[in-house]
C-alpha cells in the first residue's frame, strides 16, 4: 500500500489486496540469471545504512503498519519465510509512521517487544484490526485491547510512554526515511537495498528478490 493510499484505505474495499502480496504486474524487463533488475525489481540505496545485526548476520527489515490490509495478508507469508530463512539472516520488523496517527500502533509494537510478546501477540493485533474489525488507532483502545489479552493496562501504559519505547519509535521513523519507504509492506536488505510489492510486482516476488540479494551479498557484492 502506497503512502498516498492510506487516507482512503480504511474506507475502501479489499479488492486487489491478495494480488499485491501474491500476484500483480510482472517486472518490466529481465536481466541475466533469475531476471531481477536493479531499478525495476529493487533499488540500491545512495547511502549505506548501518545495521544492528550481529557479526556474520545479514539484516532484512520488514516495514509494516498494523492497519495496512496488505501487511495483514503478507504477515503469515513472511512468518513462514522467516522460519525457513538461512541461519545467517536476521529479520527485524519496523513499524512505520507516515502520519502522526500511526504512532500509537508503532509504539504498540515496541511495547510487545519489551514484554517479550511479539511471538504471541503480533499476529493477534492484525487479527483484531482486520478480522474482528476493532478500532485500535489510539492509545486508550490499544491499552484496553492489551488488558483483554493478558497485559495489565497499567503496565502497558507505563511502557507505552517510556523513554525506551518512545526512542525506538523515533528510530523506526528515521530508518523508514533513510530507506525512503514509499509504501508497506516493504523490505530493506542489509542497509543497502530496498524492494516492495510495487517495484517487484508482488510481495512473494519481493521475497524472491530478497533471496537473490542475500546471495549477492554473500558473494561480496
Amino acid at each position: 500500500m502506497q503512502r498516498r493510499q492510506f487516507s482512503k484505505a480504511l474506507m475502501g474495499s479489499m479488492a486487489g489486496v491478495a494480488s499485491w502480496v501474491t500476484g500483480g504486474h510482472e517486472a518490466q524487463a529481465q536481466g541475466p540469471g533469475n531476471g531481477f533488475v536493479e531499478g525495476i525489481d529493487y533499488v540500491s540505496l545512495d547511502k549505506r545504512i548501518p545495521t544492528e545485526s550481529a557479526k556474520g548476520k545479514i539484516e532484512v527489515v520488514e516495514f509494516f503498519w498494523y492497519s495496512c490490509p496488505h501487511c495483514n495478508v503478507f504477515e503469515p507469508r513472511l512468518e513462514s519465510w522467516i522460519k525457513n530463512a538461512p541461519k545467517d539472516v536476521e529479520v527485524k520488523r519496523v513499524p512505520v509512521k507516515f502520519r502522526d496517527d500511526f504512532e500509537p500502533q508503532q509504539k504498540m509494537y515496541y511495547v510487545l517487544e519489551a514484554l517479550g510478546k511479539i511471538e504471541s501477540h503480533h499476529a493477534l493485533v492484525f487479527r483484531a484490526i482486520h478480522t474482528e474489525k476493532l478500532n485500535l488507532t489510539g492509545a486508550e483502545a490499544l491499552a484496553n485491547w492489551a488488558e483483554k489479552n493478558g497485559i495489565p493496562k497499567a503496565k502497558f501504559m507505563e511502557l507505552f510512554n517510556s523513554f525506551a519505547v518512545v526512542t525506538k519509535a523515533k528510530r523506526a521513523a528515521q530508518l523508514q526515511d533513510a530507506f525512503k519507504v514509499q509504501g508497506v509492506p516493504a523490505l530493506g536488505i542489509n542497509g543497502r537495498f530496498y524492494t516492495d510489492g510495487s517495484l517487484s510486482g508482488s510481495m512473494d516476488k519481493a521475497l524472491q528478490v530478497t533471496e537473490f540479494l542475500l546471495s549477492e551479498i554473500r558473494k561480496g557484492r
